[in-house]
């Protein structure tokens, strides 16, 4: 995996459900402890009990609102205790609706300290933690395709998830020769017990347009993608950000239109 030490430990941030939920079964599931960082404790004791029974391995809940720095600083001391980490998923985010113009600053402060203050702090303190007792480890950061794709009303947290690549490319930049990777995936549409009920069939039908792969994502699939970064599967890779979207950022075609059809033909 990231280190040496045969057991692999290490904490998944917004674990309690959707692609966090998944990311966790998915260390679980190849006997990984995992530690289940939310702000809500029913989901995050029921996601810990459950991977704990399921797969046999360490999993325990460890309850915060990462949007105060001081609380992402002492439940990394407490997941620390209990058990030195050598992976590190920030996954945990907020999603705040409003025009650019009807922004006001406590939306602004939520969604940033929420989205990219906690995996500023928690991502230093992991470096920190495995530089300083000599090991190797890897961090991975969930952005969004709307770091590089506008997403209307939503200015500060595309603004957040951009923050969160620069940073990541910055860290990977100065951690390298200190043994810690750090990568990032970038999950486009995907199913969650958040996202199914927005899904309408209208929906649907706009994304199938849009995506060259015409369906939406499963979380198990960005939780494989999250997996194959923060394990030696990826050994020579950071800075990274992986693209999980069914071709969405990369498809610059029209919907419905082929260039070169007989009817838009041209010559010359």
């Amino acid at each position: 995996m990231t280190s040496s030490r045969e057991k692999l430990v290490g904490a998944v941030t917004g674990a309690g459900s959707g692609i966090g939920r998944a990311v966790a079964n998915k260390f679980g599931s190849v006997g990984a402890d995992v530690a289940i960082v939310d702000v809500n404790p029913d989901s995050a004791q029921r996601a810990a009990t459950e991977i704990s029974d399921e797969y046999g391995v360490r999993s325990r809940a460890f309850v915060a609102d990462l949007s105060d720095p001081a609380e992402c600083r002492r439940v990394f001391d407490e997941v620390c205790e209990w058990g030195e980490p050598n992976y590190w998923i920030n996954n945990a985010g907020i999603l705040r609706l409003a025009s650019a113009l009807d922004t006001s600053d406590e939306l602004f402060d939520q969604v940033m300290d929420t989205n990219f203050r906690s995996v500023f702090v928690l991502s230093t303190a992991f470096a920190a933690r495995v530089i300083a007792r000599g090991d190797t480890g890897s961090i991975v950061n969930i952005s969004s395709i709307h770091a590089v794709l506008s997403e209307p009303n939503a200015a500060v947290y595309t603004a957040a998830k951009g923050a969160i690549e620069a940073c990541s490319r910055t860290f990977a930049s100065e951690w390298a020769p200190l043994g810690v990777r750090v990568n990032s995936v970038r999950p486009g549409a995907t199913y969650t017990e958040l996202t199914n009920p927005i899904y309408s069939e209208e929906i649907k039908r706009a994304i199938y347009q849009r995506v060259p792969m015409r369906r939406i994502a499963e979380a198990s699939e960005i939780a494989e993608a999250v997996y194959f970064l923060a394990s030696d599967l990826s050994s020579y890779c950071t800075g990274t950000t992986l693209d999980v979207d069914g071709g969405y950022i990369m498809d610059g075609s029209l919907p419905d239109i082929v260039y070169g059809d007989s009817d838009s033909s041209t010559s010359g």
